[in-house]
């Protein structure tokens, strides 16, 4: 099993939330939500308002998310969903956790402010004026940004 952690459209009231739980995808299950212990920046950009969380450590703000466990399943599932390895590639951050519901793994149960390590998907590459939109520490899909989200079953 491992530990991924989401921030954008796979987090729970997002719209692709649902992907994480369909089991013909492989299994999920929500373990925590936290943030990332450095900043990075999170954009929303491209043509479908895609969140996205740019691979350059320092700089933006500490991004909130959620960690799941995922089985080899929907972890494949996941890396073609996030075009890995040309939109996105998987990364290990560490994450301070604000709260642990899952299970503990046999590590026993983090407790809030704990350092965890999980995989994440950012991109190293992106438009240079993507650089000068504004960075978010939570993406919401309904937030005050005004940019739609375009789903992939509403794209050409």
């Amino acid at each position: 099993m491992t530990h991924i952690f989401v921030y954008g459209t796979l987090k729970k009231g997002q719209p692709n939330n649902f992907r994480m739980f369909d089991h013909s995808n492989g299994k999920a299950e929500f373990l925590a939500s936290a943030f990332t212990t450095q900043k990075y920046p999170l954009v929303i950009a491209g043509k479908y308002n895609i969140p996205f969380l740019l691979n350059l450590p320092g700089e933006g703000n500490r991004v909130h998310g959620e960690i799941y466990k995922v089985d080899d399943q929907m972890l494949k599932f996941l890396d073609d969903f996030e075009s890995v390895p040309t939109l996105y590639q998987r990364t290990v951050v560490e994450l301070e956790v604000k709260e642990w519901t899952g299970d503990a793994d046999g590590a026993g149960r983090p407790s809030p402010g704990s350092i965890v390590e999980a995989s994440f998907y950012s991109t190293t590459t992106y438009q240079p004026e993507w650089l000068s939109l504004p960075s978010s520490e939570s993406y919401d899909a309904n937030g005050d940004h005004g940019l739609v989200y375009v789903t992939r079953e509403a794209r050409d």
